[in-house]
């Protein structure tokens, strides 16, 4: 294609509200352009890139044997019901009634219909197992889009959703997905890490996320620095540790007078915050408990969830009402049950609030103390890998990719029978696994770039390579050269676009840049004169001089 006759708006200012580097790069590339919050449309270039990981992605999917299918984006409320999700979602959910009054909702996932469709369709247990996949728009109605295209309201997934007759047959094909969906990241060009992960509002009994490694990613992960152990850090556990402190300091009451916070008590005693303890008030279903930490860990919600159901931090009047002394609270003397965390019950001698306004205890001890233990914390930089084999590294990562095994949450509800091989029936087992097409696009650009612009994977760049003709439109010479090596890569198939326009060499350059195309041919008088194209790549500096007539076969050799 020649760039005239393409729409490449670039620019050299990101908006105001474009915070990360993707949603500055894809705005100023003209990959997309923003409609309303959260919603944005894909121009030529963006949609070129687009359709490039949906062609990874429907190949390596058709390969494992899924089966392409289309379902709408809106869909029936009496679904969402019959799964008990219309309530359970929450405003997430887009919401709206027809002409007719009945309801309906912007499907933010399709478990519902696809469920629907297999309840329909597959009878017996010679069907499985199956496997029906989409490329398809979602919306789920952010309280703060943001981000661009990395957390909007509408994006494009693929979603993926797999039946079966029994829970080995899943086992497999959750096996097949983990490694189909290694296939397609690898092919995107992507540093990635497979991670054990929370289900979350889909359900079910097992789950990993697929992360880009990227410092602007919302997600903490953990990863051995010895071995494959991976996992979000909700996912991380830890086993309860051997006792073996033994007491050498006398318990005493220090007055700590306005110092509240763990950070400001260390500091006051010259002490580290891991010597410290530090007691929440939780308000669960079944009333209030004091969940101990050590001081320089954090309390992983999940896990809490996971113990207590539905929780959330008392408030100050409640934690008053339970004669306890906010900033000051302690693990003695407490009317409530009392849950300490294993690597905190390890601890002797340590500092924690004395339930008294303005007042610590050191020297503590658990002795006399009625408690129970739990795995209560999130994982720090350095801990001991779960698995023993080295310690955690923790980085931040953009989730791009998540596969479940539901089992039988929703076939249950929405009667996804088949007659088995004793002719009664069986309630199918149900797989789930998404990638979320669209953030893919911003994962690659937060990993590859530099001030320059976006350095695209070869395999979802816009075109493979620019040919840049200086005064194109001015010098007979050039433009005979440059058609011609433009024709030559055409009819090689290879994808090319050239820079046809009025403008002077360095907005060329920099739109080829900024654009991310890895590969560039550069042409001027001086080479028409010595015979030679400029070549160079977009994620090197160096430039190499190629005769005019080795130039396709150099830069097919580039691209293969």
């Amino acid at each position: 294609m020649k760039t005239t006759q393409l729409l490449i708006p670039t620019q050299k200012e990101a908006p105001n509200d474009a915070k990360i580097i993707s949603h500055q790069l894809m705005v100023r590339a003209g990959l997309i352009s923003k409609l309303a919050s959260g919603l944005y449309s894909y121009l030529p270039m963006g949609v070129r890139v687009l359709k490039k990981v949906e062609s990874i992605i429907r190949q390596e999917m058709d390969k494992a044997g899924a089966q392409e299918v289309l379902m709408p984006v809106s869909q029936p409320a009496e679904l969402w019901q019959a799964s008990g999700r219309w309530d359970q979602y929450g405003p997430e959910l887009l919401r709206f009634k027809d002409r007719h009054g009945r309801d309906f909702c912007m499907g933010p996932t399709h478990e519902e219909v696809i469920t629907t469709l297999a309840a329909q369709y597959l009878r017996s247990y010679k069907q499985l197992p199956m496997n029906f996949y989409q490329i398809q728009t979602k919306f789920r109605d952010e309280i703060r889009p943001r981000f661009g295209v990395m957390r909007s309201r509408e994006f494009i997934m693929k979603d993926a959703y797999s039946f079966h007759l029994d829970q080995d047959s899943l086992q497999q094909t959750y096996e097949l997905m983990h490694q189909t969906y290694c296939n397609i990241f690898d092919r995107l060009g992507l540093d990635y890490r497979p991670v054990l992960a929370d289900s979350g509002s889909i359900g079910g009994d097992s789950s990993h996320e697929f992360h880009v490694l990227a410092d602007s990613g919302e997600d903490a992960i953990c990863f051995s620095d010895e071995s494959d152990y991976a996992a979000n850090i909700e996912k991380v556990t830890f086993s309860k540790q051997e006792i073996t402190c033994q007491a050498q300091a006398d318990e005493n009451q220090v007055l700590t007078k306005k110092k509240t916070s763990i950070e400001a008590v260390a500091d006051f005693l010259n002490i580290d915050q891991s010597e410290c303890i530090k007691t929440l008030i939780i308000k669960t279903e079944n009333g209030f408990k004091a969940l101990a930490l050590r001081g320089d860990h954090e309390l992983n919600e999940i896990k809490a969830h996971n113990l207590f159901g539905e929780f959330e931090l008392a408030s100050d009047d409640e934690i008053k009402s339970l004669d306890l002394k906010k900033g000051f609270i302690g693990i003695k003397g407490l009317s409530i049950d009392l849950i300490i965390d294993y690597s905190a019950a390890v601890l002797c001698d340590f500092v924690c609030g004395a339930n008294e306004w303005d007042h610590h205890l050191t020297g503590v001890n658990w002795q006399g103390v009625e408690f129970s233990e739990a795995d209560l914390r999130n994982a720090v930089e350095g801990d001991d890998s779960p698995d023993g084999k080295g310690k955690l590294v923790i980085k931040r990562g953009i989730e791009v990719g998540h596969i479940f095994q539901l089992g039988t949450k929703y076939s249950e509800a929405m009667k996804a029978n088949v007659i088995g091989e004793s002719g009664k029936a069986v309630t199918t087992t149900m797989g789930c696994y998404g990638i979320g097409v669209t953030r893919v696009i911003a994962a690659a650009i937060e990993q590859n770039y530099d001030d320059r612009g976006i350095i695209f994977p070869a395999s979802i760049a816009p075109f493979q390579v620019v040919i840049v003709p200086i005064n194109y439109n001015k010098s007979t010479r050039v433009k005979a050269l440059a058609d011609d090596l433009y024709q030559q890569c055409s009819e090689a198939g290879i994808e090319v676009l050239l820079d046809d326009r009025k403008e002077r060499a360095g907005i060329m350059f920099a739109d080829s840049e900024l654009l991310g195309i890895p590969h560039r041919m550069v042409l001027s008088d001086t080479h028409a004169d010595n015979g030679n194209v400029e070549y160079k790549a977009r994620n090197n500096a160096d430039k190499i001089e190629v005769r005019f007539e080795e130039a396709l076969s150099f830069i097919q050799g580039r691209v293969s």
